[in-house]
Parts: structure tokens; sequence; C-alpha cells
């Protein structure tokens, strides 16, 4: 029988979604997309089980096609999926970490890793220092969490920051204040690593007077090679946020490399046209890879999680 995969997504239409599914199939998988918010998790003291619809989910891996908007809901499944033994393809705690912009920027800056400088405000009075640390205006001001450009502005003048950051916290959010690198304006360089090598790459542009480059706000994309330093920093980058999939986005600055952002879902439309590039098909690699391992020792799946399957393949649930 085929090894069993769960794609937990919300979009089984979504290119992303798609692409993965076809290469797993192709690499060997038996695939089943669900929504993990139809999934249930039972605790119990065998490692618990996740049910979809009264029948018990089992499966050797999980690829967490986790959104920004239910990650307090997502995140608890993948860890169960976790505590069963199952491969993981993106922990819950890598998703928590790349999900918190200002998280994964201590934990980067702590390994080394060249980010531009941030300050997180708590209160509209720390405004105006915190300006004066990253380098004054133009600034970024941006939410500590958000996708696809949401919520981030470029500030022209203090007076323009302040309100920002004013808006944000009377909206609960912890805003923070961000280094604008004014030679990277409007581009950056996304590069796909996946099990710690980087698979692809491309530079995107931002539409007309837009500066975020997000393809999904209209930005351009284009095929780019990068240096051996650049590849060096993604894989560290992902590597310290513990990301076996991962959009690492790139600013090229005066001072070379500098880290602006981790996707833990990053999209792969954008990145597999310009760079041609068979991106799903390396994510399928790297499953078998770790498959391979997984057969080899044991060690990686739990023995509660053995018994209650009886093998390593079969039907995905008890139907």
């Amino acid at each position: 029988m085929d090894p069993r995969l769960v794609i937990l997504s919300r979009g089984p239409q979504l290119y992303s979604t798609k692409r993965i599914a076809q290469e797993a199939e192709k690499a060997g998988w038996d695939v089943r997309i669900l929504d993990p918010l139809s999934l249930t998790v039972v605790v119990d003291d065998k490692g618990g089980r996740i049910f979809h619809k009264g029948w018990p989910i089992k499966c050797e891996a999980i690829i967490p096609r986790i959104g920004y908007s239910i990650t307090d809901r997502g995140v608890p499944i993948v860890r169960q999926f976790e505590r069963m033994g199952v491969i993981v393809m993106n922990s819950g705690d890598g998703i928590i970490r790349s999900r918190n912009k200002l998280i994964a920027c201590q934990m980067m800056s702590a390994g080394n890793i060249p980010v531009p400088v941030t300050a997180q405000i708590v209160s509209w009075e720390d405004t105006n220092r915190a300006i004066n640390r990253v380098g004054g205006t133009p600034c970024v001001v941006k939410s500590t969490q958000g996708t696809h450009g949401a919520g981030v502005f470029l500030a022209h003048t203090d007076q323009h920051a302040r309100q920002l950051v004013y808006q944000m916290l009377e909206r609960g959010m912890r805003p923070l204040i961000q280094e604008y690198i004014k030679e990277s304006h409007g581009k950056d360089i996304r590069v796909l690593v996946v099990g710690g090598k980087v698979v692809a790459c491309m530079r995107r542009r931002a539409n007309g007077d837009e500066f975020r480059s997000n393809f999904h706000l209209g930005g351009s994309v284009e095929k780019v090679e990068i240096g051996p330093e650049f590849e060096a920093i993604a894989i560290e980058a992902a590597n310290i946020l513990g990301l076996e999939i991962a959009g690492v986005d790139l600013l090229e600055s005066e001072r070379g490399a500098l880290v602006l952002e981790v996707n833990s879902s990053p999209g792969l439309e954008g990145i597999e046209k310009a760079s041609e590039k068979n991106v799903a098909g390396a994510v399928a690699e790297r499953l078998n890879q770790l498959l391979k391992s997984s057969n080899q020792d044991d060690g990686n799946l739990s023995a509660d999680y053995r018994d209650q399957n009886n093998s390593k393949t079969g039907s995905f649930s008890e139907y």
C-alpha cells in the first residue's frame, strides 16, 4: 500500500495545494486534502487521536498549509499529529515562530542572521524613540502578525508614523516600526527553502507606487540567481525557525542581504512560474527522504501510534 499523506488546507483548489498533491501522488503517496477546521482532537494517555466526521485519521505524514487567519485553531491540530509520531513538514512551533514577526526577528538576530532594525511599540509615547532607533523616517510600520503584505505601511513622516502606531494600538495591536531600506524599495527576493536546501528563487517587484512587492498585491515576478551568501542566509533563517518548507524574503541592502520575513506556508504559483523550477516536486522528494529515514529508524514513530495503526500503510480512516 502507498504511504498516506494528509495536506491540511482550507483551499483544495488553490494552486499550491493542488501542485503539492499532484507531485506527492507522482512520488507514490496516497493523498488526501482535509480542512484543518473540520478535524477533532481527542487527547488521551496513549497519545490521542484526530477524527474527521467521526472516524480516526491515520497517515504517515502531513503538510500543513495553515493560513494566518486560522493559526490559533490550526496549530493545535498540527501539534497533535506531531504527538502521534507522524512526519510533519513544518511543526506547530515553527509555524508560530514565523507568524510572529517580532519573535522571528529576535530568533534570527540571536542566530546572527542580518535583519532590518526593528522596534516593537506598546505605548504611543515610545513612538518617537523607536523612530529614531530605526534611523528616522521614512520607516515601515507593521503589525506583528499578518500575511500577503496586510498591515504593512510606509510612513514618510514622523507624524504619519505616529498616526499609524496610534491606530494600531487603538485596535489592540502591538505594532512594529522597522528600518526602511531605500535601495530595496518596492522589490525583494523570495527564496524557497525545502529540507535545508534552496530549490527556487525569484525577484518580486511592486506594482506602480506600491512599495510592497507581494505577488498577491499585483506585483510582478522574475527569475533571479543568488550567490552563496544569500543562499546561506536563507537556509539558516529557515533552520533557526525550525521550518522544513519556508519562503524567505530577502532585501538587497548596502550592507548585504537582510531577512525581512519568513513564511511557513509560501505560495508556489509565482515562484514556480518565475523560476521554472518544480518546487512542489522538491517538496515531494523531501517527503520521501523523511519517510525513508522514518522507516530506517522507527524511533520517529511512537509505539502508541504504531500500535493504533498496526502497519505503516493502509486506509486513511476506519470508514
